[in-house]
């Protein structure tokens, strides 16, 4: 029975694409796990191991393979021992690699193609922390759709996005990557992110499949130093890191992929308890897990592998499905079958999964699909600059707008632009920048020049320059600290200035995978210049161009407003003039906080309330001494031109049942004379549990948008899932006592009430 089976199956699927084009049979079949077992039932142990096997396209695919090691890549995808490949950056390139196998394999199974697609591909959104300062999930959707779009276009059918490491530790270089310090917050925007890259339909050919990452730990590395050890209990891990993956897991997201770290002394990449027991048992989950680049190999290293045979081992059995370019894989798992030390089960599993997501991109159908030169002729890259405008503006957060400076008055005449990174093209595209061009930005020169009528007088001067030399992705910059020539035109152009917009901030590169720093504050000479500056003109607005929080205390004393920037793609300078301008006014609301100072870090808004919080008349309590315990700019911070009043908290009733819900409700109203966006932010505290809770964790958020002198009510249903957490008897539940709740404009300025859960 099983050779007849193997023979209609080799029928059906040996020469998949012809046969489709002519025949209903195939596509007729609704289950795909069947088409999934129909190919896995006809692979060798060896195809089956190529499944899992990624390459990176480090040569040019359309032309010949000059160096050893890229020959032999060309003969495995050849003998289709190649399951997928990241790095390859065309229409042409993708063509070819597919070609590879499609006309030379066996069993004739397509490629696919990732990338690291994080805020967009040519097109240039804002870093993902930045974005998510705006709170605007279908902004964050829309933005994800784009940059999907324009990778089809370009032959990437896998975005290795978005990043839902929950990061409380600015020195962390990755956090610009991520969403900040709240895991509810993260997992909103996740889910926006694989909404918009994977729409309602993978099989569609402007869709992508997205990657949660890094699981799991990573945004927790210690000292914020990148790939370090990660040392957390079960209640973090389950209460603040993984609820922004289980989100992801039941919105559909097409993989995951493991992070670099270990956690409590188990490699992520070969834990079985995350990959097997969490992520495929209890959540059942049904894609596939991607290594991060050599992460099992890197077991090794960690000393938990003693080479890359035993690395495979491990990995594959905690759950490890594909090997991006570790060469464990391909060298490992069909030696460990032929050995008896592997089962082959585990190996099909794996095959099953990638072969599942592959099926649902539509790749079986038609495995040119995301080859097609024409794609690109419907792109309209004016609309996606529009779109990418629209984005940073939403994004940036006012901080500080001492004497109302800000929006730019129009007695103002002559505008001073000072600093290192106010005429700079290239740092507004932050890191992993995809294929956005190099110095491609709209500067924050050229932005004011464009938003600013000719009646006013834009001058400029560098001051200072950040860094020396070169810069790229794989070199660290170097930063200035003698180079003070600019300084005295710096001065001249301050002096005969109404108004100085100084442009200070990071490097593109200073921030991004690599980049931890021990000190996050303003870099180099920027703070001298600042100074030197201010002594002349103080009448100045700081402008931060920044891929993390940074520890500003000092300036932010002297600046007489600051406008957090973030690093806000191609479209930055404009989108920065329509702020400074007051063509928008300006609603994001920080999703990090920023510390007072370094020692502070790692610093968030939802910390345990510890024994001693607080204490007038002795030392004996949890702060420092040298400086406040609280954030400079705290979590859910932002400023607008308008200004809010928030009434009183209205509760339905102050009783819960478990199966019930509770209506609370406030009213916002804008008392200025300007209509304006605010972001209403609801927070709950369980006051005593079977573990100790934080003091706030957000539970809801609603943007509304108020004409001058309105009013509206907001309001949001509390029900029991949102009370539950990972508690003492080591599940989710919600457990009956007293509740605290909080509405405000942040997590610090809040009205607050009370109720009880039965």
């Amino acid at each position: 029975m099983k050779k007849i089976h193997l023979i209609i199956c080799f029928f059906l699927l040996s020469n998949f694409n012809s046969f489709a084009q002519k025949s209903n049979i195939l596509s007729s079949v609704e289950n795909i796990e069947i088409k999934v077992d129909s190919v896995l039932a006809m692979m060798t142990l060896e195809e089956k191991v190529g499944q899992l096997v990624q390459y990176n396209g480090s040569w040019d695919l359309t032309g010949p393979a000059s160096e050893m090691n890229n020959q032999l890549k060309v003969a495995n995808l050849k003998k289709g021992l190649v399951g997928s490949m990241l790095n390859v950056l065309s229409v042409e390139a993708t063509l070819e690699a597919q070609k590879l196998v499609m006309e030379n394999s066996r069993m004739k199974i397509p490629l696919m193609f990732g990338y690291d697609v994080i805020h967009g591909y040519k097109t240039i959104f804002p870093v993902p922390l930045g974005e998510t300062a705006s709170w605007d999930l279908e902004l964050m959707e829309e933005t994800a759709r784009v940059a999907a779009l324009e990778s089809v276009a370009y032959g990437v059918n896998w975005t290795f996005s978005p990043m839902i490491d929950v990061s409380r530790d600015a020195r962390w270089g990755r956090i610009m990557e991520g969403s900040g310090e709240d895991p509810y917050l993260t997992a909103q925007v996740g889910v926006s992110k694989i909404k918009g890259y994977q729409g309602d339909d993978l099989a569609k050919n402007t869709t992508i499949a997205a990657t949660a990452k890094h699981f799991a730990g990573y945004g927790f590395a210690e000292a914020g130093r990148d790939y370090n050890t990660v040392n957390i209990g079960e209640n973090e891990l389950q209460n603040m890191v993984l609820p922004p993956f289980k989100a992801a897991a039941e919105a559909g997201v097409a993989t995951f992929m493991n992070s670099f770290n270990d956690l409590d002394g188990t490699p992520a990449t070969g834990n079985k308890m995350l990959q097997r027991d969490v992520l495929k048992g209890d959540w059942k989950w049904d894609g596939f897990v991607v290594s991060d680049w050599g992460s099992i190999t890197e077991m090794v290293n960690h000393g938990f592998a003693t080479n890359k045979k035993h690395a495979a081992e491990i990995a594959i059995k905690a759950g490890s499905d594909m090997d991006m370019e570790g060469g464990a894989y391909e060298v490992g798992l069909a030696e460990l079958v032929k050995e008896g030390r592997l089962k082959e089960e585990l190996i099909d599993d794996a095959v099953k999964r990638v072969l599942r997501v592959k099926f649902k991109l539509g790749l079986f159908e038609d495995p040119y699909r995301y080859s097609k030169p024409e794609v690109l002729n419907n792109i309209n890259f004016e609309d996606h600059k529009k779109l990418a405008r629209e984005a940073a503006k939403r994004s940036i957060v006012l901080l500080k707008n001492s004497d109302k400076i800000l929006p730019v008055k129009s007695s103002v005449k002559k505008i001073a632009v000072i600093g290192p990174l106010a005429n700079d093209k290239d740092s507004p595209l932050g890191n992993w920048r995809a294929q956005g061009e190099t110095n491609s930005a709209v500067s924050v020169v050229e932005g004011l020049k464009n938003g600013i009528g000719e009646s006013t007088e834009i001058t400029f001067s560098e001051g200072t320059k950040l860094g020396t030399g070169e810069r790229s992705f794989l070199m660290p910059l170097a930063i200035n600290t003698t180079d003070r020539s600019g300084f005295q035109d710096a001065i001249e152009k301050a002096t005969n200035a109404d108004l100085v917009v100084m442009v200070l901030g990071e490097d593109a590169f200073q921030a991004g995978e690599g980049r931890s720093q021990a000190n996050i504050g303003l870099a180099g000479l920027q703070m001298e210049l600042f100074d030197t500056v201010h002594n002349v003109n103080s009448n100045i607005v700081l402008v931060l161009i920044n891929g993390r929080p940074l520890e500003i205390s000092e300036i932010s004393k002297k600046a007489t407003a600051i406008v957090e920037a973030w690093q806000l793609g191609s479209e930055s300078g404009n989108a920065i003039a329509d702020v400074l301008t007051g063509k928008y006014n300006p609603s994001g609301k920080l999703p990090a906080s920023f510390p007072r100072a370094v020692g502070q870090e790692p610093l968030y808004y939802n910390e345990k309330n510890t024994g001693r919080p607080y204490n007038e008349e002795h030392v004996t309590y949890s702060h420092y001494t040298d400086v406040k315990k609280d954030a400079l700019y705290p979590f859910g911070f932002g400023l607008s031109y308008a200004t809010f009043q928030y009434g009183d908290i209205q509760l339905s009733s102050t009783q819960m049942d478990m199966e019930g819900n509770i209506k609370v409700s406030i009213r916002v109203t804008n008392t200025s004379k300007i209509p304006g966006k605010e972001v209403v932010q609801l927070y709950l505290r369980d006051l005593v549990a079977s573990t100790t809770r934080p003091v706030k964790e957000l539970k809801g958020f609603q943007m509304i948008t108020l004409k001058p002198g309105e009013t509206k009510s907001v309001t949001f249903s509390i029900t029991k899932k949102m009370l539950e957490f990972y508690s003492a008897n080591k599940k989710w539940e919600a457990e009956p006592g007293d509740f605290e709740l909080y509405l405000g404009g942040n997590s610090v300025d809040v009205k607050s009430a009370r109720f009880k859960l039965k």
